[in-house]
């Protein structure tokens, strides 16, 4: 199964980890990734410490569980590339529609990234098993 086809298809919890410059770490839930023309991958953020760490260290991680019995799911090694603020491509990616663009949330990114490796929720983790 495609890696796009995995999200559409399979329901589960997101956690993205990212640490700063000087590898303190972070985890926060997140929404499935947007996957864009150009091959990356793309997550929308507020303007916290995900954020922030993206600033400092390109490198994430980001885990998804699927629901149900048992432990299985994806790891997604990811490398920031590029982001862009409150554009209208990011407001129509948005899952939840509402607020509208602008109304007292403060900016939003849309933070694209490079896939680097994709390994199974548990197990895996060789050299070999990079894209």
């Amino acid at each position: 199964m495609e890696l796009k086809e995995y999200f559409d298809t399979v329901k589960g919890t997101g956690i993205m980890a990212t640490a700063d410059g000087d590898g303190k770490v972070d985890a926060a839930v997140y929404s499935r990734p947007h996957f864009m023309e150009d091959g990356t991958l793309a997550f929308i953020m507020a303007d916290r410490l995900t954020h922030h760490n993206l600033q400092s260290n390109p490198c994430a991680v980001y885990l998804f569980v699927e629901e149900g019995p048992g432990y299985k799911g994806r790891r997604l090694f990811m490398k920031k590339t590029g982001e862009e603020q409150d554009t209208d491509r990011l407001y129509v990616l948005r899952r939840h529609k509402s607020p509208a663009k602008g109304e007292g949330e403060g900016p939003r990114f849309l933070v694209f990234f490079q896939l680097e490796k994709v390994l199974p929720l548990i197990g895996g983790g060789r050299e070999e098993d990079t894209l």
